[in-house]
């Protein structure tokens, strides 16, 4: 066993954009990760998590936080969530429109609350009495994307909504949700998620994120995930619990998490899914049917490494 952490900062498509912005998003997942090991040191997994997700929401240039999309109104909403292995305990929030920094409310909504789920209007009261820091409004490059897909959109030109999910996973932008998996040296593991969702999606529309299971599991003894992609096909599949499950039946963590993205691809299609997975024996695996994943690893001691492309490994 061995304390680890690791990110990912969504998956998609190649895009010229995507080109453009490689060097600062390679630097931005390392830094996540640093932030994540920094927390691991004086703390755990949880407090690993939390962090190298927290990171990820403030910088952005991540769709979760301050750099999320906008749904079809031009507003910002926002899911996030985090669960702690020991004793399976979640906590998530969803359409959260007024506070950035969802994955602190989300392990508020764990810790200080009897819930598990808080949505809306009731989890921003929540973020109030926390103090936590409001939105200064949608960054000016997201308005400027708005802008110009909803002018798409009402051509008849663009739109992510199918009942075809196939269909629909061609819509994807070249990154999404981030997340963490740890695992700190008393065993223990936990995972974390946040995402601004899906270019102009209805106001109101909740993904995979704050679904346990789906978006992320942790389970002591077993193993801890974070899923990215398409949410209506995370959801339906319970990525997550599906890829840890399968840690169980003996898998590395990277079997394990190529066979849950297998299973996906089978049933929905390319481009829809990808998966961070650590064991409770601190191997990581990270598997995705998109042609790029956003990803970065590191433990204490040791040099933390970054991909982008398929062709990049972290081993």
């Amino acid at each position: 066993m061995r304390p680890v952490v690791a990110v990912h900062g969504g998956a998609g498509r190649l895009s010229m954009r995507l080109k453009e912005r490689e060097g600062r998003l390679k630097r931005e997942l390392r830094s996540a990760v640093e932030e994540g090991l920094r927390a691991l040191a004086s703390g755990n997994a949880l407090d690993a998590v939390v962090e190298a997700v927290s990171y990820m929401e403030e910088c952005g240039e991540f769709n979760a936080g301050r750099g999320s999309v906008l749904n079809l109104a031009g507003e910002v909403e926002m899911d996030a969530a985090v669960m702690w292995g020991p004793d399976l305990s979640f906590g998530a929030v969803a359409a959260v429109r007024r506070f950035w920094n969802t994955v602190r409310l989300a392990r508020a909504v764990m810790e200080e609350t009897d819930h598990i789920l808080l949505v809306g209007w009731g989890a921003e009261k929540l973020a109030e009495a926390l103090g936590l820091e409001e939105m200064e409004g949608p960054l000016p490059r997201r308005v400027e994307e708005y802008r110009r897909l909803r002018s798409k959109f009402l051509r008849g030109e663009w739109s992510y909504w199918s009942r075809n999910l196939k269909l629909a996973s061609l819509y994807a932008g070249e990154g999404d949700t981030v997340g963490a998996v740890a695992l700190d040296k008393d065993g223990n593991l936990a995972a974390s998620a946040s995402t601004g969702g899906i270019w102009l999606k209805l106001p109101g529309r909740v993904g995979d994120t704050p679904l346990p299971g789906a978006g992320v599991y942790a389970e002591n003894g077993l193993g801890a995930a974070s899923a990215t992609g398409r949410g209506e096909v995370i959801a339906r599949s319970l990525l997550c619990k599906v890829a840890c499950d399968l840690l169980g039946g003996g898998l590395t963590a990277q079997r394990a998490a190529e066979e849950a993205i297998r299973r996906v691809t089978e049933r929905f299609g390319e481009n829809t899914a990808g998966l961070i997975l650590v064991s409770a024996r601190g191997d990581v695996g990270f598997a995705f049917n998109t042609q790029v994943m956003l990803r970065a690893l590191g433990s204490p001691g040791g040099e933390v490494r970054v991909a982008i492309y398929r062709e990049e490994g972290l081993a």
